[in-house]
């Protein structure tokens, strides 16, 4: 689980700091929930606390949707296009980092000649990129579906081992519950003792005039 952990941390932070350097917004606050979540799910394995691993089950499946929706967004399924803002919120009209820079991608910076352009408007062109970059960010996103789907399964056999200790451990001593359990005790009621024999009062008497003559 440490070493998955591992991976879903180094995945994660290599993925912000490129949509920092993108300004996609929506790519950054979802990445920074999905290494909260994982810190929390690493956290409740090691302190054996069942309920943090539940929330990082569900923000898996909510992890591995929106990945899914990246996915379509960047390969224009369904009628999105990637030349929206919807990455960025509206916000602004920045586009993904590797788009400008790519494996392969020479980026110049073309200033129109033509009369009544402002001065500081330019275009940016690129060119000789080996991999665009909508196909980059779908790789990025298999590669977190890939290893979010291994870490659901290995959640759901934690928390399945934790429900299973449960029902025979208690977790606050560690020891078996049943040990403390202790039989109950059989009430053992008390009765008189009653004589074997019944002494002759004739008997009795005699003996005590055979005592006071002495």
């Amino acid at each position: 689980m440490f070493c998955l952990c591992v991976f879903l941390q180094l995945a994660a932070l290599e993925r912000q700091i490129f949509d920092f350097l993108g300004f996609q917004w929506a790519p950054i606050l979802g990445n920074f929930l999905q290494i909260i979540v994982v810190i929390l799910g690493l956290f409740g394995t090691i302190q054996f606390r069942p309920r943090y691993i539940v929330v990082y089950t569900v923000w898996t499946a909510l992890w591995v949707t929106w990945n899914v929706f990246i996915i379509c967004f960047y390969l224009e399924v369904g009628g999105l296009s990637k030349e929206t803002d919807l990455m960025t919120f509206n916000i602004s009209m920045h586009r993904s980092w590797w788009r400008e820079h790519g494996p392969g991608c020479i980026r110049r910076v073309v200033r129109p000649s033509a009369p009544g352009v402002l001065e500081d408007y330019s275009y940016v062109s690129v060119t000789g990129c080996i991999i665009d970059f909508q196909y980059l960010e779908v790789i990025h996103s298999a590669i977190q579906i890939l290893l979010s789907l291994i870490g659901f399964v290995y959640a759901c056999y934690v928390i399945s081992i934790f429900m299973e200790e449960e029902d025979s451990f208690d977790f606050i001593g560690g020891l078996d519950t049943y040990s403390y359990r202790q039989p109950p005790q059989e009430h053992v009621e008390l009765k008189p003792v009653k004589p074997v024999g019944k002494i002759n009062p004739f008997m009795k008497k005699k003996k005590l005039l055979h005592l006071s003559s002495y």
